[in-house]
């Protein structure tokens, strides 16, 4: 019971900080100017991946190891499937943004020059994956009721 309970907990606590980390993001690549902005882009970016990877790891283990329902609970409900539908979604949003900032990070560490040109596509990209998220809590919650 006690690593259901911790795996619930931190799947949820990283809901949290993702959906933080997405909105930070957002909000620092409206205000990139120059280069040295990026750094707040970076820091929300990089909460970001912590927390994709503890929706991942807790994710996976409960849904597939044996940790809650089984599997079969969850790869016949409705709500489950929507909510992975969304995560794709989110995915997919995802690739370009995580694409250009690694090359971004790349390119400042060798002291390149980046062009921020693609700053508000970036901006766009991640504001799209805010509603997404706000929908997935609301299909796990449906699930999580019965529904």
């Amino acid at each position: 019971m006690t690593i259901r309970y911790l795996f619930a907990v931190l799947h949820l606590l990283a809901l949290a900080i993702g959906i933080a980390a997405v909105y930070a993001r957002w909000r620092a690549l409206r205000n990139v100017k120059a280069t040295a902005d990026l750094k707040a882009v970076f820091l929300a970016d990089n909460w970001y991946g912590v927390a994709v990877i503890i929706w991942l790891v807790t994710g996976l283990s409960r849904a597939f190891a044996g940790l809650e329902k089984g599997t079969a609970f969850y790869l016949e409900n409705h709500w489950f499937i929507g909510k992975m539908g969304l995560f794709v979604m989110v995915f997919l949003l995802e690739i370009y943004p995580m694409v250009m900032l690694i090359r971004w990070r790349k390119a400042l560490k060798k002291g390149g020059l980046i062009d921020l040109g693609k700053t508000k596509l970036l901006t766009r990209l991640t504001l799209a994956e805010l509603p997404l998220l706000i929908l997935m809590v609301c299909m796990a919650s449906a699930m999580a009721r019965g529904l």
